[in-house]
């Protein structure tokens, strides 16, 4: 067990964040720029930290049993964005700005229904147009694809072992 602020054990809500603002792989970073970013590898990490943490909000707001959650989510993800030590001080609204643009592009490709690709090549090929991608290669797709499926894994993943796993309560229960 960790703790956190003031000796205090992290709130569910806290211990999720932790989770989805980890940095992205190096191999991660690697593959974007080389697909995507002509070779920036910054802008590649950014872009890289951007989804994660989109992908872990749209989760807490999707999968979450208690509406507060994706609220409180949101509350913390906020806070740990304006901690981030790759952010100067006086740019901390630009990375807002670009956060909350690349989410609400997530977001919609997460919802877009009756397509062919799945919602994770939707999310990877938005990544690459997003990172400044000429030209989006199937196979950078597929790639940025399976990144998105794990990270999507591992978001709901960290709801689960932040928030517990859900349980209808026992008035909500189907008779059997």
């Amino acid at each position: 067990m960790f703790l956190g602020l003031f000796g205090r054990r992290p709130s569910a809500a806290q211990q999720y964040v932790a989770r989805v603002v980890e940095e992205p792989a190096a191999e991660e970073i690697q593959w974007l720029a080389a697909a995507a970013t002509h070779g920036d590898q910054d802008r590649a990490g950014w872009e890289l930290r951007y989804m994660r943490r989109a992908l872990g909000l749209l989760v807490a707001q999707r999968d979450a049993l208690d509406d507060r959650t994706g609220s409180a989510v949101a509350r913390e993800l906020g806070i740990a964005m304006q901690a981030d030590r790759h952010v100067a001080a006086d740019r901390v609204k630009v990375a807002e700005r670009q956060f909350n643009e690349r989410l609400s592009a997530y977001r919609e490709m997460m919802a877009l229904r009756g397509m062919p690709d799945t919602p994770a090549e939707r999310v990877a090929r938005t990544l690459l147009l997003l990172s400044g991608c000429p030209r989006i290669e199937l196979e950078a797709v597929a790639q940025g694809a399976a990144l998105v499926e794990r990270w999507l894994r591992e978001s709901e993943d960290g709801l689960r072992a932040a928030f517990g796993d859900p349980r209808l309560p026992a008035a909500g229960a189907p008779k059997g």
